[in-house]
């Protein structure tokens, strides 16, 4: 009884007492098997070339991604998803250095594979876009559409390939109708069960992809809005879930992260597979860029942004300071 009047006996605030008690009473916790780093690999480089819009994000070389995975694996980081990035000259307008066994994708696929075996799950993307003239993910048609069809064909190669380079994961994240069966079969006809496909499920069209297309040398001309997701849309994720599920995915996963969290939640309500989500470029650069001005705690936001992404459902996190917060964890 108070001054003003009785309210009920049960006071939340005494579960908050102090950081201990907070700690116990937790519901949702961050671990370093949640987190997954995705890396870029740089063909023609000698040392490593920094990425302006992501502070503390590199092109790697060869040696220095082995350094990276090491590192990561150590820190108890799950998986290193990698991105390649050939050199200018060897783009064309079918992406053929992604399909190359000696291209400089597989060829950190190998290298990884060799530094840390099975100690990091090594993930593979799959797409055309580091590697077209034009920067599309896939083929285009006489009218510069890109043709969905033409395209599945190139991606069943880049699923072989990279399977024989070692890739214990591939990414199809091209968004095309029909890529998680396509790729299933590729992998299938060359006995490589083994291999599992993380789904790009839901993936938006979205403007905070800018500065990974910096990180990726990306040639794009004109934007992705045929194939990728319209960020006005949620049931149509829902219809991406059920084609790729039926098709054979064995992982899920929602990209960007922050911006689409009501859609990650109802993608975890939906599944029983396992469900990640990509916090992408322009999410790492905004808290860096705003903690660089003093605006916001680096650390707190980083870990906040992370937890509130493993509440909305995601069992494992893309992100750029996996081995950093595996670390601290």
């Amino acid at each position: 009884m108070t001054v003003h009047g009785s309210f009920p006996g049960s006071r939340p605030r005494r579960l908050r007492v102090n950081p201990a008690m907070r700690r116990m009473v937790a519901e949702t916790r961050l671990h370093p098997a949640d987190l997954i780093l995705p890396a870029f690999v740089r063909e023609g480089i000698s040392r490593p070339v920094p990425i302006s819009a992501m502070p503390g994000v590199v092109q790697h070389t060869l040696d220095t991604l082995r350094k990276t995975a090491v590192e990561a694996a150590s820190a108890g980081v799950s998986g290193i998803m990698l991105f390649g990035v050939p050199e200018e000259d060897k783009k064309d307008a079918t992406g053929t250095a992604g399909t190359d066994p000696d291209g400089i994708l597989q060829a950190g696929i190998r290298a990884v594979r060799e530094e840390v075996g099975d100690d990091l799950i090594v993930m593979s993307d799959l797409c055309l876009d580091e590697f077209t003239d034009h920067g599309h993910c896939g083929v285009l048609d006489g009218q510069g559409r890109v043709d969905n069809d033409a395209t599945l064909e190139r991606y069943a190669e880049m699923a072989q390939v990279q399977a024989d380079a070692g890739a214990h994961v591939v990414g199809p994240s091209g968004m095309m109708d029909g890529q998680v069966g396509v790729v299933r079969d590729a992998l299938d006809t060359i006995g490589r069960e083994d291999v599992s496909i993380l789904a790009y499920t839901v993936k938006y069209s979205s403007a905070f992809y800018g500065p990974f297309r910096e990180a990726v040398g990306s040639s794009l001309k004109g934007d992705r809005k045929t194939y990728q997701q319209d960020p006005a849309n949620a049931r149509e994720a829902l219809r991406e879930l059920a084609l790729d599920l039926e098709e054979g995915a064995d992982m899920v996963m929602v990209k960007p992260a922050l911006p689409y969290l009501d859609i990650l939640a109802r993608i975890a309500a939906e599944v029983d597979v396992p469900v990640a989500a990509y916090q992408i470029s322009g999410e790492y650069a905004m808290v860096e860029a705003a903690a660089e001005k003093g605006w916001i705690d680096r650390d707190a936001a980083i870990l906040e942004t992370l937890t509130g992404i493993r509440r909305a459902g995601a069992n494992m996190i893309l992100t750029y300071w996996a081995t950093e917060v595996a670390e601290k964890l």
